[in-house]
């Protein structure tokens, strides 16, 4: 098996670094939503475990099926949906809507309905929307040298002499670097962290109308726009032909059957998928497909202790989060650019597609990715038009 080959440590180094990205980037929205819905302690951490278990065994399954690095991860904006929805809203009825939103994805995915929507994106335009998406990290990692110089200065430096000796390594010595300068400089704390085993607490769903059309309709809404959406665009970008139906299908599935724990809803990753396609993890795109899948064995340990793995991530500065993920995704953002900027006739849609979607624009609580998406495919169509 390929995960334990003396060649696998790129994949396992890049599965790391998506989880480290994924996990520390919206885990604090996670325990919000948790916390809104009345969660005690203890649900919260059972919350984490549902969702880690969900997102790390379809990674890992999903992967060595169709050996393509497919990863799975949480909504993100669903978790701030909920955050500011579910205040006033019993745990029970809270529970119903998960199940309810995993029902509404999983029938979207059997039923072909969104891989028929999906299917119309053209490659320039699903290339600027991964960028765009993206770009928002690179960003963020040389904005955070503004607080931090000493910190992201060391990280960029061994980023360059890494990519200059030994691509394959790189985003390893970038993520060792910057522990061992924040290590140096005093800006980890241990003591901060609380070891303490997961334990799964079971809420009986309850289905109420009122609670359905406002949690349930609209989490599923923005799951599917801004999560799956751009998770398809990231496959489709790198090259990855995995049939979009069984995907988000087994989403909606794997999200009924984990919801009673607090699996609110996970979907296809974008962001952290990247990482996990890469060329330095193997320059051939058939072999990479086992980063995803150490991911996942790296989220299914999470599961275990979802609550100490939070507090022991917590523990490292935000600026070095920001900074790897930043730096790991500089050369898919290149590729991304890349590929949107290729074709001279449909350049223009794919620039507006980038620009919306980096723009990070908000309407009806849908993200800007489904809005770029939006831009992007009316351009294309006005001008094909013209």
């Amino acid at each position: 098996m390929l995960l334990l080959s003396r060649t696998a440590l790129p994949a396992w180094t890049a599965g790391f670094i998506a989880v480290l990205v994924g996990f520390t980037s919206s885990v604090a929205l996670v325990f919000q939503a948790a916390q809104a819905a009345g969660a005690t302690a203890t649900q919260a951490g059972s919350w984490i475990a549902a969702l880690c278990l969900g997102m790390g065994g379809l990674s890992v399954v999903l992967s060595w099926h169709y050996r393509q690095p497919i990863k799975i991860a949480w909504s993100t904006p669903g978790a701030a949906l909920l955050a500011v929805s579910l205040p006033g809203v019993p745990m029970a009825q809270a529970i119903g809507a998960f199940v309810v939103c995993g029902l509404l994805m999983a029938v979207a995915g059997y039923s072909r309905l969104f891989e028929r929507v999906i299917g119309r994106i053209s490659v320039p335009i699903a290339s600027g929307l991964l960028a765009g998406v993206l770009a928002r990290f690179a960003l963020d990692a040389f904005a955070a040298g503004k607080s931090q110089p000493v910190l992201v200065g060391v990280m960029f430096l061994t980023y360059l002499l890494g990519r200059r000796f030994k691509p394959t390594y790189a985003a390893l010595w970038v993520l060792v670097a910057g522990m061992a300068c924040a290590a140096l400089q005093g800006q980890i704390h241990p003591g901060t962290i609380q070891w303490q085993w997961t334990q799964p607490v079971w809420v009986t769903p309850q289905f109420d109308a009122g609670v359905i059309v406002s949690v349930a309709l609209p989490l599923f809404i923005v799951t599917m726009a801004s999560q799956n959406v751009p998770g398809i665009a990231t496959l489709r970008a790198h090259g990855y032909d995995a049939p979009v139906s069984p995907l988000v299908g087994a989403s909606g599935l794997v999200t009924m059957l984990l919801a009673p724990f607090g699996c609110y809803a996970i979907n296809l990753a974008a962001i952290t998928a990247a990482l996990c396609m890469g060329k330095e993890i193997d320059p051939d795109p058939s072999r990479r497909y086992p980063a995803a899948m150490a991911a996942g064995l790296i989220y299914l340990l999470i599961a275990l202790a979802g609550a100490s793995l939070a507090s022991l991530l917590s523990a490292l500065p935000k600026a070095l989060i920001l900074a790897v993920a930043g730096l790991a995704l500089l050369g898919t953002i290149a590729n991304g650019l890349s590929a949107a900027m290729r074709e001279d006739s449909a350049r223009e849609a794919a620039l507006i597609t980038f620009l919306v979607t980096l723009s990070g624009i908000s309407l009806f609580n849908i993200g800007s990715a489904f809005w770029g998406i939006v831009a992007g495919a009316l351009t294309a169509w006005v001008l094909r038009r013209r």
